[in-house]
């Protein structure tokens, strides 16, 4: 008998297929999956830019004040959240008040100087055409009279010299007694009323001339009413300026009496509050800090990552102090310049051995959440952005 054939009665025993180990059979069923899910991870990933650079930042405003003195009261707490023009604190303002009472009483005497050296100008400017009218005449008028008693002179010395010849003849025929001595005195009499008359008439001729000049004087002091209504000018401008500085000195103290109240500039959230009641203060140093309602994030990305990054792309924001939250905002703008070009001692790579080393991009980030949503947010904390790049773009 054969190996090839089998007794009869006698069946051939059966041979099992290999069996492939669960191992293997495990490996062939996740490997797939795993292909799949990398390439799902990827796909997503592909569009995300996200780093773990990133910080919550804000507007802080120092508080100081603008003038010295002793602090009167405090009217906020540390980490107290105020308004716009809520009041901060005062300084005590009865030294700045005193001020503002003094400026004022130094305005009225300014202003009252003003009035009267405007009212001199119109008075000065009304009567100076008069007057000097009124003394022209009054030259004219002696000048008159001058000439008037000069005639008379003229007139008187004419009759004197007359006299004197009429009392000479007849003092002649009086020695010849050809005429009698009643007629001779009478020819002396007439002589000495003519030459009394000639001088009175040369009297007259002085005064008249006498006040011609004195005519022609007060018509010089009359022609010089211009300069003083120039004059009268110069200080009605004067007063004018007094007027001006005085009310700026007024504004001055008005505006420092205002500055011992502080006031919130912009809602935000008081901090590092190192001032107490009693105090004295000077400007210029800091007694608070304000920190604005409205934070944002500003995140270091890789100059390598900004090749698809756009404003406006929508943004993932999570917290470290909050892992279980998620904020969301948009980006908002990209810094001209990266983050060591703008630091204390920039590098300066034209000097030894350059190693080239992958910059980053401040970028800022703004939440698109209502600032009540924000209030839990301090400036420093630690953020991880998440950029989706497919997302919607502004220009």
């Amino acid at each position: 008998m054969t190996s090839d054939h089998m007794p009869v009665g006698e069946s051939r025993p059966q041979t099992n297929p290999p069996r492939i180990p669960v191992l293997k059979r495990g490996l062939f069923i996740a490997l797939p999956l795993l292909c799949v899910l990398l390439l799902i991870l990827w796909l997503k990933q592909r569009n995300r830019e996200t780093t773990d650079d990133a910080f919550i930042d804000a507007d802080v405003v120092q508080i100081s004040p603008h003038v010295s003195g002793y602090v009167d009261q405090v009217d906020v707490q540390d980490n107290q959240r105020v308004n716009s023009g809520r009041l901060l604190l005062t300084i005590d303002p009865r030294d700045y008040a005193l001020h503002v009472r003094q400026a004022e009483a130094q305005l009225q005497v300014a202003q009252a100087q003003h009035g009267a050296s405007t009212q001199d100008v119109s008075v000065v400017s009304t009567t100076t055409a008069a007057i000097i009218q009124e003394a022209r005449s009054a030259v004219e008028t002696a000048l008159a009279d001058e000439q008037r008693a000069k005639a008379e002179q003229a007139g008187a010395v004419a009759q004197a010299d007359l006299a004197r010849a009429d009392a000479n003849r007849y003092q002649t025929l009086f020695d010849k007694e050809e005429i009698s001595r009643q007629r001779l005195d009478q020819a002396l009499a007439t002589q000495r009323a003519a030459v009394a008359q000639e001088e009175a008439a040369q009297r007259l001729v002085r005064v008249a001339t006498g006040r011609v000049g004195e005519a022609r004087a007060r018509l010089a002091e009359a022609q010089s009413g211009p300069g003083q209504v120039a004059l009268k000018k110069d200080q009605q401008t004067m007063g004018a300026a007094s007027v001006a500085e005085a009310q700026a000195a007024l504004a001055e103290a008005q505006l420092n009496l205002d500055y011992t109240r502080l006031t919130a500039p912009m809602a935000g959230k008081v901090t590092r509050k190192n001032v107490l009641p009693g105090q004295w203060v000077q400007p210029g140093v800091v007694l608070l800090a304000l920190v604005s309602n409205q934070p944002w994030v500003t995140a270091n990305f890789k100059e390598t990552q900004l090749t698809r990054m756009r404003r406006g792309q929508r943004v993932i924001l999570r917290v470290d102090a909050y892992p279980d939250q998620e904020w969301h905002g948009h980006i908002d703008s990209f810094q001209a310049g990266t983050g060591s070009r703008f630091s204390l001692l920039p590098a300066e790579n034209a000097t030894g051995n350059y190693v080239k080393v992958v910059q980053r991009i401040p970028v800022k980030i703004v939440f698109d959440e209502t600032p009540d949503k924000l209030s839990r947010l301090a400036p420093g904390m630690s953020v991880t952005p998440e950029v989706q790049l497919d997302s919607s773009t502004t220009p």
